[in-house]
């Protein structure tokens, strides 16, 4: 079957579209064991979802561009990837995910209607405010035409049955979140409490229309400990009629009755909170919720999806609009859970929507680094960079006192030892309840451990810094976030040592948690390669010259090689040895160390240090290690999607898609799970999002490539940000690229990889139609103006096709891929 692509790029701030097309015939996968013991089931072949998943057919290829626009229906795209209930999700391993970027909840149907309140900053447990149950509610949970969904497109989740609707949503504005109920008896008597656990120790205070539990302690209990005093909050209260509230040592509860339209809704605040005036806090965020106007919530919503980069996807046996929910799962979660001071994310996990309580596996007060860069990078294509402020927030607030664990920790040297596992205030402790003792990073001192001597994190938040400043152009983020760059390279240079022949080394150095106290770990090699580079290029446009870059400048020449060996074997090659076809990139100068963990440490160069791409002299060596990794597809972080679609590999990247898929994302909500510890893991849909934006489109070094990765039978219309917040929009039939947009941002030049290789590229401003520039050379260099289109055009077509915008019709029925599912069916 013939297929059809058009190609868009906006660079620049106007609005996603997605166009109608024909599906391709799509492939079944081979049956895969999982080869980790914590994976709970084996591969099995594909399910065949609906034809009301697919777009319909049509006979002739059609174009969402008009007046140099990419036209979208983007509440239609958005809520395609609607979670939908056929039944009630009455686990709390069912519990639908709920945020306003501060306040989290996870949302199920036990007991009536179920909900937990979360919060980042109840360091450093990360205890939970409560938790609230509606008993009133089973009526709608327990009728026989039950049906709830949340949809992302309006940050809520409805649930319907029995003549009554519920709707659930988190206030943008303040930290409350909001039961709108309506259909109810007005004669019925209506409770709902709100509940800690045994163990926990709250002040609670009553008034006559609100209840509250304030508990408040000091941080002085584990390795690290910063002294300083935390807390929670949580207060109920409802707009109903004949409102009375009870209390116990660990409850608040009230009892009232339906308005006389049958409606009530409880409101239930969890601020930040170090103590104080408990009820007097809660007073004022209700005040202030009850004079917000209804749905006001869904107005941030909107404005969100309308600034987002959208991506629609369509194949045969709907494993591509599988993944297109996950991605879209993953924008709302980012939004719902990094608005606040740090990442609401840690080891991978979504804390922010957590069901099971105060209960985590890994220690709740140090983040993990490695768990946050594929979320951090998703956030660059999705075109929600701005989303990356706690992240860097983490790092950059933290300076002072990582400098200080550096000196103390690394010999005395100055710069940043960023640790790999970051307590919250700075300290480089790991506190697991079920390790026998703290881990600790980035010490010299120590025994041997996981990351004891992994040093390459700093330059990993260094480069990730320097993305951020590209894909924004905000100079004064740079200048801010520099001295973080500088001091991460100053520890690095002062680490490494020479060789006999001059060049640089660094031991003993951890190969991430792979291999321990080796030399010259490919991390390390692969971070100086990087960054010394970089950081000369931000001291540029800064127009600053310090001693740190005179160093980095006078170390590039001196650094090693990537390390290379034969697989199977313990010897490093040399000279001409590495031009041998078979060689793959090795963890480090120690080949044959003991491996600790299944990482795959030969493709950092590839991602996240962008070293190897899908062209240039190391490209074939990348491919070799990427076909021989130890470990395929081994945990829901794994990026080998995402290092596969930086290779070009578009059948390895659907392939490691759907593995990782089919062996951790275990729950409806498209959260997945790493251990046997029952727990929401948001790092495998930030995998997903990544690996689809960089299959469509890729800029990490200055250059646009066109469908670098792409699946030849999946039909997509999409959105992809690059450098500088200008907006790539691609529509593919069967690998087949029809039209190419840019929007300029700047006045710059914009380079652009051939998408139609040998073929002369016409280039036309999309207002006037003037042709300014025709080629048919490799990289094309296009001349944009601020708030000019542009539209690239293959051979002789005389233009794009004809127009149609667009749409996408709300789900209606969970989705499944083999064993998995979005969503509850019956």
């Amino acid at each position: 079957m013939g297929s059809v692509v058009n190609l868009g790029v906006f660079v620049g701030k106007t609005q996603v579209s997605l166009a109608k097309y024909r599906f391709c015939p799509g492939e079944r996968l081979p049956t895969i064991f999982s080869l980790r013991c914590f994976s709970r089931l084996a591969l099995v072949g594909l399910a065949v979802l609906p034809s009301s998943f697919l777009y319909a057919q049509n006979s002739g290829a059609t174009s969402a561009w008009k007046n140099g626009h990419f036209e979208v229906d983007v509440p239609g795209v958005v809520r395609r990837s609607n979670i939908v209930l056929a039944r009630p999700n009455l686990l709390p391993s069912e519990a639908m995910p709920l945020g306003n970027g501060r306040l989290g909840l996870g949302v199920w149907s036990a007991d009536g209607l179920t909900l937990q309140l979360n919060r980042e900053d109840t360091w450093p447990f990360r205890v939970s405010p409560g938790h609230v149950v509606v008993p009133g509610l089973r009526r709608m949970t327990e009728a026989s035409d039950y049906k709830a969904q949340l949809d992302l497109y309006n940050g809520e989740l409805v649930e319907s049955g029995g003549g009554i609707t519920a709707t659930t949503y988190v206030d943008d504005s303040c930290d409350t979140a909001v039961i709108e109920v309506s259909g109810v008896s007005p004669g019925e008597a209506q409770t709902a409490e709100l509940k800690l656990w045994p163990g926990r120790e709250p002040h609670v205070l009553v008034s006559a229309t609100a209840g509250a539990l304030a508990e408040t302690w000091r941080d002085t209990n584990e390795m690290g400990a910063s002294g300083l005093t935390f807390g929670s909050l949580s207060a109920i209260t409802a707009d109903a009629r004949d409102l009375k509230v009870a209390s116990d040592a660990l409850s608040v509860k009230l009892s009232f009755h339906a308005k006389t339209d049958g409606s009530y809704r409880v409101m239930i605040a969890s601020p930040e909170w170090r103590g104080g005036d408990a009820l007097g806090a809660a007073a004022e965020l209700f005040r202030q919720a009850s004079g917000l106007t209804a749905g006001e919530h869904r107005t941030w919503w909107h404005d969100f999806w309308k600034s987002a980069s959208l991506i629609r996807l369509s194949s045969q046996n709907g494993e591509a609009e599988y993944f297109e929910n996950l991605r879209t799962i993953d924008l709302f979660t980012m939004a719902a859970e990094s608005r606040d001071r740090f990442p609401g994310s840690q080891a991978g996990a979504a804390d922010l929507f957590n069901p099971f309580g105060d209960n985590h596996h890994w220690g709740p007060s140090a983040y993990w680094h490695w768990n946050l860069r594929m979320q951090v990078s998703a956030n660059f294509g999705a075109g929600l960079a701005s989303f990356n402020e706690p992240y860097f927030n983490l790092y950059n607030d933290n300076m002072d006192a990582v400098a200080k664990w550096t000196r103390e920790h690394m010999g005395g040297r100055r710069g940043l030892c960023v640790p790999e596992t970051m307590r919250f205030n700075g300290p480089g402790y790991e506190n697991e309840t079920w390790l026998k003792a703290a881990g600790i990073n980035c010490t010299e001192d120590g025994q041997p451990y996981y990351n004891a001597r992994t040093i390459s994190t700093g330059a990993e938040v260094a480069l990730w810094v320097w993305q951020q400043y590209l894909y924004t152009d905000d100079l004064s983020f740079l200048e801010s976030h520099y001295p973080l760059m500088r001091e991460s390279a100053r520890f690095l240079l002062a680490y490494a040592r020479r060789n006999p022949d001059g060049t640089l080394y660094t031991y003993p150095s951890n190969a991430h948690e792979s291999n321990w106290d080796v030399k010259s770990p490919t991390t390390d090699v692969s971070a100086m390669h990087a960054l010394f580079p970089v950081l000369l290029e931000a001291a540029k446009a800064l127009g600053v010259e310090d001693d740190v870059t005179k160093q980095a400048r006078a170390a590039i020449s001196a650094l090693p090689e990537i390390p290379e060996q034969l697989p199977g074997t313990k010897v490093l090659l040399h000279g001409a040895e590495r031009s041998n076809p078979k060689a793959i990139v090795a963890n480090s100068y120690t080949p044959g160390a003991i491996v600790h963990n299944s990482e795959n440490l030969g493709l950092e160069p590839v991602w996240p240090y962008g070293l190897i791409g899908d062209a240039g002299p190391m490209h074939a060596l990348g491919v070799e290690t990427f076909m021989q990794r130890p470990n395929k597809s081994e945990a829901d972080w794994s990026a080998d999607p995402v290092q596969a679609a930086r290779l070009g590999l578009a059948d390895q990247m659907k392939l490691t898609l759907e593995q990782i898929t089919e062996r951790y994302q275990y729950y409806p909500s498209g959260f997945a799970q790493l251990t046997e510890f029952p727990e929401f893991y948001a790092e495998q849909i930030g995998v997903v999002a990544d690996a689809l934006q960089s299959g469509l489109v890729q800029d990490y070094d200055g250059l646009i490539r066109v469908l670098p990765a792409w699946p030849k039978d999946w039909a997509a219309d999409g959105t992809v940000t690059v450098r500088h917040g200008n907006r790539v929009h691609v529509q593919v039939r069967d690998g087949r690229l029809v039209t190419l947009g840019l929007d300029a941002v700047h006045t710059s030049d914009v380079k652009v990889r051939n998408p139609w290789p040998g073929q002369v590229v016409t280039v036309t401003d999309a207002a006037s139609g003037q042709v300014v520039k025709k080629g048919s050379e490799a990289v094309i260099t296009i001349g944009v103006k601020e708030g000019s289109s542009y539209l690239l055009r293959a051979g002789a077509e005389s233009g794009p096709p004809a127009f149609a915008e667009v749409t996408g019709t709300p789900a209606t029925s969970a989705k499944k891929l083999g064993t998995r599912t979005i969503g509850l069916f019956h």
